[in-house]
């Protein structure tokens, strides 16, 4: 069986534990921005997933790791946009990914609504990062992300109430917040082993 069936059949599957639907949920999700990002799978025998280093001056999550990714324009869809976005930050070319499926909708704590995009990319690829926008990207192992003793939860004030999320330190690079809850969610549906 490939990545890209593997994939596609664990994201078809239901998941037997609770998943992660966002930071703000006592808002009303049908209120905020739609967002897509693009959860780059390599083909390989040991598979990883391409992840991004966001600027520092960015108004938002500057220098956070992220997937590539953003708001969904007009007149796109989930796939459309993730496609767009991780070409625009990363180089990456569309007709490169495999889009095997979209995983579950996660609400940020800046009312975004980020639908990850689950695609099977080759490795090696060119890739460079868009210089206004990323000050870098790298591949973390697929297994690595997913084992659910790299999954640290932790807690924090935010606007007054105690807020909890995930965090997942790779090689020094730590990976919280929204895109840590995506890869949580992902892990609770793949079962990757």
């Amino acid at each position: 069986m490939t990545i890209a069936e593997r994939l596609r059949d664990s994201l078809g599957a239901t998941s037997d534990t609770e998943l992660l639907v966002g930071d703000m949920v006592e808002r009303d999700p049908a209120q905020g921005v739609p967002a897509a990002v693009l959860v780059a799978v390599t083909d390989r025998r040991e598979p990883g997933v391409i992840l991004t280093v966001r600027r520092e001056h960015l108004r938002t999550h500057a220098g956070q790791i992220a997937f590539p990714g953003g708001r969904i324009d007009p007149g796109e869809d989930a796939i459309a946009a993730a496609l767009r976005e991780a070409h625009e930050e990363i180089l990456l070319e569309p007709a490169a990914v495999e889009v095997v499926g979209v995983a579950d909708a996660y609400r940020t704590v800046t009312e975004y609504v980020v639908t990850p995009v689950v695609g099977v990319i080759p490795p090696d690829l060119p890739l460079q990062p868009h210089e206004h926008e990323v000050a870098d990207w790298f591949e973390a192992p697929l297994r690595f992300l997913l084992d659910p003793s790299n999954q640290q939860r932790r807690s924090a004030l935010f606007q007054g109430r105690e807020r909890h999320y995930y965090e997942i330190d790779w090689n020094g690079r730590r990976i919280w917040g929204a895109t840590a809850a995506m890869i949580v969610n992902l892990a609770r549906r793949l079962k990757w082993s």
